[in-house]
């Protein structure tokens, strides 16, 4: 129960700084189901405040915390009670399979995206910690998750998964679209589809895969990463690169004079996917997704994200 011990402790720890037995033992004794953990986190910060001397008074935040209380403890009983996710919940943890760019390193580790984000919310919905398996493209997490190596992945309703894995209702989306080079006639995606432009892509991308039953005349050109496409467009060995509107907006600001196009040619809707026939699982996932969507949350784990070109999917299951 690492989460809960978290959450009881920094309560805990308020209630102390108030100076504030008597709103402690009433607290405390409204804790039945945690209150083992809750005694051990109180002995470490008595602990702490005896060798550290007096607290100083601050009833208010001990006031905020009491009245808060009992939503920290209908969570920490769903996170530990659902039958749906006890198998989560006793493995520990939970692995959730990304690919770039669902994720990106930066000097100090792990960047944050809205994968990321949304990821961390479910994982402290459940009450284990979040485990992210990275990958560099779609098929090794698709992979990871057919092997059982991941329990959850991000991906857009297609045939990639649909064998192996569960899709929840979507919870976000973004625009297909392609960036042209500096001087480029290619106004729309339209004017791509001509003979003798060459369009990169990721291979067997989600993005490439709506595009290729579009094109009838271009030519692709295809690279594993997203990286390695850009390469291709910047250096002259294809006229547009083809991707997501989130993707090509970062890339463009790599390439002077590059331009994202204000057409779209699809729509990524992204899903939360489970592993084949984890019925429970799906439908947990999906009460986090719809709720999540309801509150605003999705909202913010974007913004949090700082994902560009992202939108909160409608409510329900319409797209």
């Amino acid at each position: 129960m690492p989460a809960q011990a978290d959450i009881l402790t920094r309560v805990a720890e308020g209630l102390l700084r108030a100076n504030s037995r008597h709103l402690l033992d009433r607290w405390k004794s409204s804790l039945p189901c945690c209150k083992m953990v809750l005694l051990r986190a109180v002995h470490r910060l008595e602990a702490y405040v005896k060798r550290r001397g007096t607290i100083a008074a601050a009833t208010r935040i001990a006031g905020v915390l009491l009245a808060f209380s009992p939503w920290v403890v209908a969570t920490a009983e769903a996170q530990t009670t659902d039958p749906r996710v006890a198998d989560l919940v006793r493995a520990g943890k939970l692995r959730v399979g990304l690919f770039l760019p669902q994720y990106g390193r930066g000097p100090d580790g792990l960047k944050t995206t809205v994968w990321v984000e949304t990821a961390r919310a479910y994982a402290a919905r459940v009450g284990v910690p979040l485990v992210v398996v990275e990958h560099a493209t779609p098929p090794e997490a698709i992979a990871c998750l057919k092997a059982g190596s991941c329990d959850q992945l991000f991906l857009p309703l297609d045939a990639r998964a649909a064998e192996i894995g569960d899709f929840s209702n979507p919870i976000f989306q973004f625009d297909y679209t392609l960036m042209a080079p500096g001087g480029s006639p290619i106004a729309k995606v339209a004017d791509a589809d001509r003979p003798g432009v060459r369009i990169a892509a990721v291979r067997n991308h989600a993005s490439t895969n709506e595009l290729v039953s579009r094109i009838k005349q271009a030519e692709f050109v295809y690279a594993e990463t997203p990286e390695q496409t850009f390469a291709l467009m910047r250096d002259g060995k294809a006229d547009v690169m083809a991707s997501t509107r989130l993707v090509l907006l970062d890339f463009s600001a790599k390439l002077a004079g590059a331009r994202v196009l204000a057409d779209r040619y699809g729509a990524n809707i992204n899903r939360m996917v489970v592993p084949k026939g984890k019925t429970d699982w799906r439908a947990y996932v999906n009460e986090f997704v719809e709720e999540a969507k309801a509150s605003g949350a999705v909202q913010q784990f974007i913004e949090r994200g700082g994902t560009r070109g992202v939108t909160v999917a409608p409510l329900g299951n319409s797209n």
